[in-house]
């Protein structure tokens, strides 16, 4: 389990909603932001990943990420460039956990896929929006664990839609907020922007 804490003057005091601390701060006209969802431990933790891609001028472009996993980065846009047809390979890409927040589970590539899209395409991801899934190879999503928990946590900070993968469909109980079910990425990017 994991216990949330805030430096103040007169010393550390904890923090009873992360998720309202992480979120507090966000731009909600910027493209490249989308909220997610993540466990950690047994408690669902709403978050923004930020993306940011810009044309290189090198032969190399740069892939820089800070709280997340580099290399699932690498696959993700070798996944966006295939079977999206998105062309990032001349783009330099910055992706950010906003908060300072390190993430190391799949339940949240879609939405790292779904802000890179969002800063490419210079088009603001829907702000009452949550997304989660996790993304494979051919472009699938896939199924997460404790979606019902992830779910509950968006409706209780006031999100009115949140994106999952289709497989977590199944016996799902009737919720506060608009589950849109999907089977693909191009699917879930298309539905992140829609109102």
């Amino acid at each position: 389990e994991i216990g949330v804490f805030e430096m103040r003057e007169n010393g550390l005091r904890e923090v009873t909603n992360p998720s309202e601390l992480f979120l507090s701060e966000r731009d909600r006209n910027t493209s490249g932001s989308v909220i997610t969802a993540s466990m950690e431990g047994t408690r669902p933790i709403l978050l923004e990943v930020q993306a940011l891609v810009t044309p290189s001028d090198f032969g190399n472009p740069q892939r820089v990420a800070t709280g997340f996993d580099y290399r699932r980065l690498s696959i993700l846009l070798a996944v966006l460039e295939k079977r999206c047809g998105y062309r990032l390979s001349a783009n330099n890409v910055f992706l950010n956990m906003a908060g300072g927040v390190k993430i190391f589970e799949p339940a949240i590539d879609l939405a790292v896929c779904c802000s890179i899209a969002s800063n490419l395409l210079d088009k603001v991801a829907d702000n009452n929006t949550v997304v989660i899934g996790e993304v494979g190879l051919g472009g699938e999503v896939r199924s997460v664990s404790n979606i019902e928990k992830r779910i509950q946590e968006a409706a209780k900070l006031g999100f009115k839609r949140i994106i999952i993968p289709q497989n977590n469909m199944a016996g799902l109980k009737k919720n506060d907020i608009k589950v849109v079910a999907v089977e693909n990425l191009v699917e879930a990017i298309s539905n992140c922007f829609a109102g």
